[in-house]
């Protein structure tokens, strides 16, 4: 196997990550730049904040799909060239770093829910389907898209160990890096986690989390198409 293989693969995944599709989309749909209102996260659900159901799912989609490709392609081709579990683990952690760090984007990304979905789908379709489904029943139950993400976070590396004992042999260099984006996105709702705690957080669907708020920063025009 050529050394430099896995690092070729690792900075493929995190600019591939890098693509801060809130931004992208926001701007080729005509909407305002999702990180000058709501939350000012370049995420799916700050984009729904704009009113566009289509932009919001239509950045679901692509970031989750960001993650979801490169570890699908390692997974899949990898041992034909050399790329084993040590490959598979950087290239799904550096997938999603870029999306939290984008380099195309003055490193300033989103929250990570959407594209750490796509990398565990990539992991293990069992693994994706899962913690999937434990956001959606949180988020039905609560309606807080904040505490399902928390929720399915924690119970990631749950999933992977109890899933190794049955369904498939877990990877340790995987693991780590599964608990690595857990860690990642509980820290990256910091905030959240504080407005929950003190009954402040808007629920999905909520008047506040549906209207667009004016821009974050001071003097910022809106670029929203009327």
């Amino acid at each position: 196997m050529n050394a430099l293989l896995p690092v070729v693969a690792a900075v493929a995944a995190y600019l591939i990550g890098s693509l801060s599709f809130a931004v992208i989309v926001s701007s080729l749909m005509g909407l305002n730049d999702p990180r000058t209102y709501g939350s000012g996260n370049p995420g799916a659900t700050n984009v729904l904040r704009s009113g566009s159901k289509a932009a919001a799912a239509l950045t679901l989609l692509l970031d989750a799909v960001k993650g979801l490709v490169p570890v699908l392609l390692v997974r899949l081709l990898g041992p034909d060239y050399g790329l084993h579990e040590g490959t598979l683990a950087l290239v799904a952690i550096a997938a999603f770093l870029g999306h939290l760090f984008p380099v195309f984007f003055k490193f300033k990304g989103g929250k990570g829910v959407a594209t750490a979905l796509g990398v565990l789908l990539g992991l293990s379709g069992w693994l994706g389907l899962f913690v999937l489904l434990t956001w959606l029943a949180v988020a039905f139950t609560t309606r807080y898209s904040s505490l399902s993400a928390l929720v399915a976070a924690v119970l990631a590396p749950v999933y992977y160990i109890l899933l190794g004992g049955s369904l498939w042999t877990y990877d340790k260099p995987v693991l780590l890096a599964v608990i690595a984006m857990s860690a990642l996105l509980l820290w990256r709702h910091a905030q959240n986690i504080g407005r929950l705690l003190k009954g402040q957080e808007s629920k999905i669907g909520s008047k506040k989390d549906k209207a667009a708020t004016a821009p974050t920063a001071p003097g910022t025009k809106s670029k929203r198409k009327h």
